[in-house]
Order: structure tokens, then C-alpha cells, then sequence
């Protein structure tokens, strides 16, 4: 059986007394991927936020190999080898390619291992390379969701968070991310997904969790969910 990477417990989190999430569990194994999805509003980016310590828990738990990680800083949480794709990818469009990807291995282990680890970027983002002294701002749509892909890996993390991957994006960019995903996990990579697309989500997840109004209402292996009636009713519309 997988490692536990990632462990949620009764996680609560609130915009002033408006609750956002309750009473979530959820885990991620090492090596695995876990999709969370849910209609819009359902609290999907806010837990990838309240993981990477961008918004502070009220209650729960959140562990990380073990070591309980809730009440720690974005930067805190980072040396717990946690890295974020956040939704817009939010690169630094004046920034050459090349500098956007080094500033993700600002961690001291990262820094060190940089060469190495940039070769492996590189080799899965080969378009990267090429435009390395491009600035970000002139990639496509594609281009940067690799880009912060890449610039995340620099990091060298255990367990990587994507917050809707696929947005915005073209069909064949979209396979390409995609692609990437399943190329990390197979490095022994934990792969949270949040995702409005859910069947793509779903296809490539191991197991998945169904997030309705800040509370999980449904989890378990993705071919499961893909099938259930709450999926097809509640982010189908089927």
C-alpha cells in the first residue's frame, strides 16, 4: 500500500463567519493522483489555498507526511516539499522564461539540485527550452500552463496542487497537460487536481472527491464517480 502524503482531517475554513469548507477529509498517497471536483462554488480552490497555508484553517487538521502543517505560513509550507499551479497559472510575464523557472527552486534543497532538475523540466516541457530567453508573456495559453507547471517542479516537491489545469486552454494543449501530469506521478510525485473538467479529471485520477457547497459529498476510486449519480447530476448536469 501507498504512503500517506497528504492528510485532511474535519478541515474548516471561513471568509469572516461564512464557512467554506467543513468538517473536509481527504488524502493523498505518494505516487498518487486525486482529483477533487465539484460545481463552481463548491470550495475547491479555497482547499488547495488552505493547503498551501493561503488561507488559514479555523479547525481540522492538515498533515503532510505526518507532520501537522494547519497553522503554517504559504512559505512555511513550502519547505514541506508542497508545490501550487494556481488557476491563471500567474507567471511573470516580463520575466524571461528561464528566470520564471528558477524562481521556483528558491528552496535551498531546490537550489542546489537547480541544474539537474531544470534538465527535467526541459525534457518534459521541451518548448520551454526553446524559449528560454523569450519573455513569459509572449507564450501562448499552453506555453504558460507549462510554464508553471515547470516552474513548480523546480521546487522539487512530494505532493504538487494544480487548481484547474485545463482552463482556458485548447483541446491539444490540454492533452499536453495532461500528459505531464501522469509523466510526475510517475515519478513518485502525489498529484492533487482541481479541475472543471471533469471527466478528463476523472480519467487519469485514482480516486476523487465530490465537493458540494464546502463539504465532501461523495469519494472513492474515479471510475466509481464518474459513474455515480451525484457527479452526473451536480457537475455534469446530466
Amino acid at each position: 500500500m501507498s504512503d500517506v502524503l497528504l492528510e485532511i482531517e474535519d478541515l474548516d475554513v471561513r471568509y469572516g463567519d461564512a464557512r467554506a469548507l467543513w468538517d473536509v477529509a481527504l488524502r493523498v498517497d505518494t505516487g498518487e493522483t486525486v482529483c477533487v471536483v465539484g460545481p463552481n462554488g463548491a470550495g475547491k480552490s479555497t482547499l488547495v489555498n488552505a493547503i498551501a497555508g493561503i488561507h488559514r484553517a479555523r479547525g481540522g487538521r492538515i498533515s503532510m507526511g505526518g507532520t501537522d502543517i494547519t497553522a503554517l505560513p504559504g512559505h512555511k509550507v513550502c519547505a514541506h516539499h508542497i508545490a501550487v499551479v494556481p488557476e491563471g497559472r500567474r507567471i511573470f510575464p516580463r520575466m524571461t522564461v528561464l528566470d520564471n523557472l528558477m524562481l521556483g527552486a528558491y528552496r535551498a534543497g531546490a537550489r542546489r539540485a537547480h541544474r539537474a532538475t531544470l534538465g527535467t523540466v526541459h525534457e518534459m516541457f521541451p518548448r520551454l527550452a526553446e524559449r528560454a530567453s523569450q519573455l513569459a508573456g509572449n507564450l501562448s495559453g499552453g506555453e504558460q500552463q507549462m510554464l508553471a507547471i515547470g516552474r513548480a517542479l523546480m521546487a522539487q516537491p512530494k505532493l504538487l496542487l494544480l487548481d484547474e489545469p485545463s482552463l482556458g486552454l485548447a483541446p491539444v494543449r490540454v492533452d499536453e497537460v495532461y500528459d505531464a501530469i501522469e509523466q510526475i506521478v510517475a515519478t513518485g510525485v502525489g498529484v492533487l487536481v482541481v479541475e472543471q473538467d471533469v471527466e478528463r479529471a476523472l480519467a487519469i485520477a485514482d480516486r476523487a472527491y465530490l465537493l458540494g457547497e464546502g463539504r465532501v459529498v461523495a469519494s472513492g476510486p474515479a471510475a466509481e464517480l464518474r459513474d455515480s449519480a451525484e457527479v452526473r447530476r451536480s457537475v455534469l448536469g446530466l
